[in-house]
């Protein structure tokens, strides 16, 4: 069984076209330190300095592109569906998967405890980004003795090729949900969330009950490779948006080249709960026209007005730029605990107040034409 820390995965550059045997391969060096050296030839190519080169017409794709190569994927058959796939397994009949590794995502300061879960679905359920998988922990419901635990749903954090680009695993992000006595202040496990610590508690080659894959709300619209998404995430919440992240940036997809612009808002407690940071950061770096990247650390940075820095607070800053993109098309996303969203909202109103616009007819608007999409929980 491979282990694979989140920080190599981040990093690992592999040569397109490359098969699935050096994938798989790549993945199982465990003392390879894939941040020093590059696979693939950098191609830099100063503009300015060559003014021949830029008098002439030359039809490619933009230079930044050309210098990040992208993973190649497979099967390519997970493009050909028309609809997504929808409720495969249901909660009578779920499907046994393995789980391939759990990772802590966070660092030591972080208030609780986040880890990055793949599991192995032998490509038996099949998904597609911003979709969720429902997870049947083991033991009997204690409200229905006799009768399994209810399903929890999980919004998946990797692309439908998963992380190893095979097709084959799917990966969670998922907080440890524990339970402090407010009187004594101490850890009561019996009032713990039960499959958030199955989850992160679980070790490689252990099973898990899966169910769905369900959702449609959260699914990335393709039709137009250059539109723009704007992302907003608390905590778990980014888990779609790696996904859409992956897929725009990593993975060499045929039937998807993204040219838009992808921008994720993502609020935290600080520093040490980031999650993927590495990850966006390097697409930051390759692709500095199409991705931007915005930290609410609430515990680390203060607002305008000198209270917390909360993610409603880094959508102000940028609101005017944000409700153009949202005149011109762009589509917007919140996912995390449904506690974000009155913020949220009481800030767009605010702000569409401030320019003369009623946020209601606004927000209707953008109902009306399928760019608002939410999923809290």
């Amino acid at each position: 069984m491979f282990h694979l820390t989140l920080s190599q995965q981040a990093a690992v550059t592999v040569p397109i076209g490359s098969d699935l045997s050096l994938r798989r391969s790549a993945f199982k060096a465990p003392n390879l330190n894939f941040r020093e050296k590059s696979w693939a030839p950098v191609l830099t190519l100063d503009l300015k300095a060559n003014s021949s080169l830029r008098s002439r017409n030359v039809v490619c794709m933009s230079v930044q592109q050309a210098s990040v190569p992208k993973v190649s994927v497979s099967p390519l058959e997970l493009e050909d569906a028309k609809e997504p796939p929808l409720n495969l397994h249901k909660p009578k009949e779920p499907y046994t998967a393995t789980i391939v590794s759990v990772e802590r995502l966070v660092g030591p300061k972080a208030p609780g405890e986040t880890c990055h879960i793949v599991i192995d679905h032998g490509g038996n359920v099949p998904y597609w980004e911003g979709q969720s998988y429902g997870v049947i922990p083991p033991g009997e419901n204690p409200k229905k003795p006799g009768a399994p635990h209810n399903v929890r749903l999980y919004s998946i954090a990797s692309t439908r090729y998963g992380d190893f680009f095979d097709g084959k695993t799917a990966s969670l992000c998922v907080r440890r949900a524990v339970y402090y006595d407010p009187e004594t202040g101490k850890e009561d496990p019996s009032k713990n969330g039960v499959c958030s610590n199955f989850l992160c508690d679980s070790k490689p080659g252990d099973k898990i009950k899966i169910t769905g894959p369900s959702g449609k709300i959260m699914l990335l619209p393709e039709d137009d490779p250059n539109a723009t998404h704007i992302m907003i995430a608390t905590g778990t919440g980014v888990a779609p948006f790696r996904g859409y992240l992956r897929r725009m940036f990593m993975e060499s997809v045929p039937t998807y080249k993204f040219g838009g612009l992808a921008w994720l808002f993502l609020g935290v407690a600080n520093s040490d709960s980031l999650l993927y940071d590495e990850e966006f950061s390097k697409y930051l770096t390759d692709y500095p026209d199409n991705f931007r990247y915005d930290r609410a650390l609430s515990r680390e940075q203060k607002n305008k007005n000198g209270g917390k820095m909360y993610v409603q607070d880094k959508i102000e800053e940028y609101s005017d730029e944000i409700f153009k993109l949202l005149d011109n098309g762009a589509h917007i996303y919140f996912c995390g605990l449904k506690g974000m969203m009155p913020g949220i909202q009481d800030t767009l109103k605010r702000v569409a107040e401030q320019r003369g616009e009623s946020w209601e007819e606004k927000l209707s608007q953008l109902k009306k034409n399928k760019q608002w999409h939410v999923e809290v929980y």
